[in-house]
């Protein structure tokens, strides 16, 4: 148990609803300059992000200087 822990403490993502946890987990995104790789399309396409936790992640990375990468 201390080692899931340790691994969610490490993450810079905002506090999110256990579906959209799951999605970016499931994804393997755990951080937020991970997140800057891929587009928001991408991340939005993925089963369990709804827009509230989009929202979130779009503010949290604002605050860090990030954001999606463009689409094409």
């Amino acid at each position: 148990m201390a080692k899931k822990k340790a691994v969610a403490d490490a993450s810079d993502l905002p506090k999110l609803a256990a579906p959209a946890r799951r999605a970016l987990a499931g994804a393997g995104l755990a951080s937020l300059g991970q997140l800057s790789r891929i587009t928001e399309a991408e991340v939005a396409a993925l089963h369990g992000m709804g827009p509230n936790a989009l929202a979130s992640l779009k503010t949290a990375m604002k605050a860090r200087g990030l954001a999606f990468r463009p689409s094409r």
